[in-house]
């Protein structure tokens, strides 16, 4: 007799394994308040640090520029753009390519950054259109300028 009574007790076990529907959506929706809390932080950090490495990136441009500028007593024109510090314009004095790997990167958002000589307030600006990729903006879409020397 005790044959029988083990395996309906076996057969009892093999259902209850598992997770029951109420304890799967319990689940979810605690995973689901998490990433409503902690996504939009973790979305403004990513905003942040992009920001950051294309004012890295322009203080980058402007020491190459300055570079630049000793060597040939004068910095590029807007025509001539940033590509002048990777190619030479058979200049004497010129020492370049005054970026590493011979290549103006783009921005963190992959547009290309905006040189222009003169400058309002200085001899060259930089500039990164931002995330929207169009000049003028607010917040992570703002523009990241050189600045003012």
């Amino acid at each position: 007799m005790k044959m029988f009574q083990s395996r309906p007790a076996r057969r009892r076990r093999r259902s209850e394994a598992g997770f029951t529907l109420v304890e799967m959506l319990v689940v979810i929706t605690i995973i689901g308040l998490i990433m409503a809390l902690v996504g939009p932080r973790v979305l403004n950090y990513l905003g942040e640090s992009k920001s950051k490495a294309a004012k890295i990136q322009i203080e980058s441009f402007s020491s190459a520029l300055d570079l630049y500028y000793l060597d040939l007593g004068r910095y590029p024109s807007s025509n001539e753009g940033l590509a002048a510090l990777t190619r030479s314009n058979n200049a004497p004095g010129w020492n370049g390519p005054y970026l590493r790997g011979g290549v103006v990167p783009n921005d963190p958002w992959g547009h290309g950054y905006i040189y222009r000589a003169p400058g309002q307030r200085a001899p060259y600006d930089i500039i990164s259109l931002g995330s929207d990729g169009q000049e003028g903006g607010s917040g992570t879409a703002a523009d990241i300028t050189s600045a003012a020397r």
